[in-house]
Parts: structure tokens; sequence; C-alpha cells
């Protein structure tokens, strides 16, 4: 049998179905958790988080290849983290939405507004006008372990709402390459995960969230090709507490920084320096935090504090998961030398609504600096080339002022 590696393929990160005051996330919930949280039965968590559960359906204009413009509609789901009506999804499942649409376990429909957004951590905050909502109680994604039991509530295929799927975590900080070519550290999982359920909770066996469901590996159908079975992927919890907390309070994003670029070690770079597994500093901002540290191009991070450290994503993680204001100390490999550098974490803004804000941007340029449009003279001589398609017999001529291709030449006579 054909041995495939099928963690070469792209990942299938579109999931939705196209169908044509004070706030403490780390906390939230309107009951606080159990200090010694009881396992629960399948149903148990379903009853439990059913009506925390949202299908989300989304609508916006595109157009065709052909220059047509068209309304699509797409769906997915999400999850209410406070009772006063704040949703977290995918980024992805509202990416270009001019309308979201809410319902509720209970047939309850609301519009949605877009509060923020990380485009790199593919997650998104959206509010619906309502009170005593019942909130999901988060749990800690970091306390996994592989082999614990996981369930999912969503709508697979944007038809089959609200069901319920479980299975168990197949591996934990699995480095997985996105559609967007962004690499994200994701928890894996059996869990059967589906067109639709993009945004949707993952449940340990406490009925907690513990990931946000995004991703999922799959078949392009060519003959041949390895049929892929049951490998899920959610966003862990922990990562995005502080960014949503951020969105909701801030209206912006607040995220550790140190200032560095990285990428995980290479063969050939291992070859030179003995060091088998670390994060190869690539570029140092200046006068970030790492640089006045200390930290230079070329060297390889190895462990920071007591965690070792393999990979970029590692070193990643370790960041995102760090309080501002931190001192870390870094174990460091530079040309021939060992030595350790305490880093102070820092923070760093970004807009939560970045493409909302460029687009205001390019449209208030615009409105100052108006452009004449173009204005054709009969004959089209702004396009002189032309294809002469004949009268067919009925008289009315053939000549076709237009662009050069045979494309625009078949859309101007047959209007498709």
């Amino acid at each position: 049998m054909k041995n495939t590696n099928i963690f070469t393929k792209v990942i299938s990160l579109v999931l939705f179905c196209c169908l044509v005051g004070g706030f403490a996330f780390a906390s939230v919930g309107a009951t606080a958790q159990a200090e010694t949280p009881q396992e629960l039965s399948p149903a148990d968590i379903y009853e439990m988080n059913v009506n925390s559960t949202v299908g989300i359906t989304i609508s916006g204009q595109t157009t065709s290849r052909y220059g047509y413009g068209y309304t699509y509609q797409a769906s997915g789901s999400g999850f209410i983290i406070t009772s006063d009506g704040y949703i977290l999804t995918n980024y992805h499942v509202i990416e270009g939405s001019e309308k979201v649409t809410v319902a509720t376990f209970n047939n309850e429909t609301y519009d949605a507004k877009v509060i923020g957004y990380d485009e790199s951590n593919d997650i998104a905050v959206i509010k619906i006008e309502a009170e005593d909502l019942t909130p999901v109680i988060l749990g800690d994604s970091n306390s996994l372990r592989v082999g614990d039991p996981v369930f999912a509530i969503g709508n697979p295929l944007g038809e089959l709402t609200f069901s319920l799927t479980h299975g168990i975590v197949s591996a934990l900080s699995r480095s997985v390459t996105m559609d967007s070519g962004s690499t994200m550290s994701l928890i894996q999982t059996d869990c059967s995960i589906n067109s639709g359920n993009s945004g949707g909770a993952l449940f340990n066996v406490y009925g907690e969230v513990v990931g946000i469901t995004n991703a999922k590996y799959s078949s392009s159908g060519y003959s041949g090709e390895a049929s892929i079975d049951n490998i899920g992927f959610a966003i862990p919890i922990n990562s995005v507490q502080r960014i949503v907390t951020s969105i909701i309070e801030n209206g912006y994003i607040l995220k550790p920084y140190i200032g560095i670029t990285v990428s995980s070690m290479s063969e050939e770079t291992a070859n030179i320096t003995g060091i088998k597994a670390g994060a190869v500093v690539y570029e140092v901002t200046e006068d970030a935090p790492a640089d006045k540290a200390g930290i230079k191009a070329h060297d390889v991070i190895t462990k920071v504090d007591d965690q070792d450290i393999s990979s970029s994503e590692d070193l990643v993680k370790v960041i995102s998961d760090t309080e501002p204001g931190t001192v870390l100390r870094f174990h460091i490999y530079r040309q021939g030398k060992e030595m350790e550098i305490d880093v102070r974490v820092d923070s760093k803004t970004e807009s939560a609504t970045k493409h909302e804000d460029e687009a205001a941007a390019a449209a208030e340029e615009a409105a100052k600096n108006p452009q004449e449009p173009a204005q054709p003279d009969q004959r089209g001589q702004q396009n002189p080339r032309y294809y002469y398609y004949g009268d067919g017999g009925n008289g009315n001529g053939g000549n076709y002022w237009g662009g050069n291709s045979m494309e625009d030449f078949f859309n101007y006579f047959f209007g498709y």
C-alpha cells in the first residue's frame, strides 16, 4: 500500500457551509465552576450546553468570474460567553459578511454585530441584544491529555442543527498549516467535525469549553488518494482568552510581545549547531524587549524558564500564554556558546476590525482625491482591439469594440 503523508496536505480551514463595565473572560459563566468538578454523561453535557450554542448565518456580496455580483449565504456555529449576548466564533465564519444572524436552540433569532476579530488566531466576537442568556463555563485547555473524552455541539452542514458528536483528544499542540498559509497550534481530535461546525465549542467531560472547533483534514477526491476520516482540530481556549477579553473591554487586541521573528530548526541548522531542536531567531525588532535584552538574529532558543522549546510554535505558545510584565528566562545557543537572557514581556495593540478600518481609510482617501471616471467614445477607442463576429445574416453587423480576450467577446454577445 502506498504510504501517503496526509500532513503535507493543505488544511481545509473553511468549514462553514456555503448555501447559495468589567468583564472577566477567564471566569465567564452564570455559574461558578465547582471546586471539584464531576464527570458528566454525554446527555448531561448536551443538556448543560445546548442553550449556550448558537447557529450563525451570514450573507454578503461577491462577484462571479464574469464580473456579475450576487448575494451568497453561509453558516457556522458559535457559543454564548456572557449573559448579555457576547458570542465567540471563528473569524472565517463571519469573514466578508454584510449581515450576521444568530439563532438559538429555542428558535429565537437575532441580528448580530461584529465586535472584533483576530484573523491570525481565527476568532471573532459578535454581539446580540439579549439578556439573561445562558453562557458556557470555560475549562482549562492546558490540562487536557491525549485520550481525554471531548464533545462538540454545532450545526454540521448548516442543516443538522444543534448536533452532538464525541470522541477523544488525538494529539495536543499539533502544528497545522491553514489555507491562508499561517500555522496554528491546535488540539487534534477524532470527534466528528464537519462543515457548519466551525466556531462551535469543544467540551471536556465536565461540560466546560476547552476549544473552538475550526478545521479538519479532508481528501481532495482525486482517484487513488488516501481516504481521510476523523481528523479534526480545535483552537485551545486558553490561547485566546486574553485576546477575547481585550476585544470586549478595549475594542482592540492586546497581545504579549517581545519583538522577534522565529522559525523551527531546519535539518541543516541542526547539523551545523549540533542542537537537535529549538526556535531559530530570524529577525529582532529594533528597540523591542528582545532587542533591549540582548537577543540577536541567528540565536537558537532551546528553553524558556522550565519549558523546552522544540519548534517556533512552542515559543509562540509560551509567549502567548504569558502576562505582559512577566520576566522570562531564555536559554540561548549562540555561536558555540550557551547563555541565559532575561526578557520582560511587553504588550502590543492591534486593530480588532482591521479590514473595516482599512476600507474606511480607503474611502476617506478616495473622497479627498476624487477621480474623473473614464469616458469612452462611441467607438470604444479606449479598447481599440476588436473581433469581427459577422452579422449572422440579420443585417446588424458585428463589430465588437471591447477587450482583447475571447472571454470578453463571448460575454458581450451571450451575456454570461
